[in-house]
């Protein structure tokens, strides 16, 4: 199977997110939104601005996974909260690559189902909301 890009786009922005996170403390980044626009001395690597409502909700579904399957959190953890090479998260896990591979690919299910099913109760619970 392959990997599903809407998924793996959130994931490489809640992994960016994840970083400044533990950079900035408490959950915020060290710079303003503006500040982290303008490039970086000695680097001309364009930055994307990161949701924070978008990244705070792929964190939940992340963590939805710690419990229940915990090998692909810590695949998914491994692979963009901390940013390591497919090669090292399969070292670290005790893995084939190929592994890690399908780890990630059954990862971005779970995560598309528990997005969708969390849009889902949120649209049931504004239906009831309305006469």
């Amino acid at each position: 199977m392959a990997r599903i890009e809407w998924v793996k786009h959130r994931l490489e922005n809640w992994g960016r997110w994840s970083q400044q996170r533990e950079t900035g403390a408490l959950g915020y980044p060290r710079q303003s939104t503006f500040a982290r626009l303008a490039p970086q001395s000695g680097r001309m690597e364009a930055s994307v601005p990161v949701s924070d409502l978008e990244a705070s909700e792929t964190d939940q579904a992340v963590k939805s996974l710690q419990l229940s399957q915990s090998h692909l959190y810590l695949a998914v953890v491994y692979t963009y909260a901390k940013g390591l090479p497919r090669q090292q998260v399969a070292r670290k896990m005790a893995r084939a690559e190929s592994t890690i591979s399908r780890n990630l690919e059954d990862a971005d299910r779970a995560i598309a189902r528990w997005l969708d099913e969390r849009q889902e109760a949120r649209a049931a619970a504004k239906r009831s909301l309305s006469p």
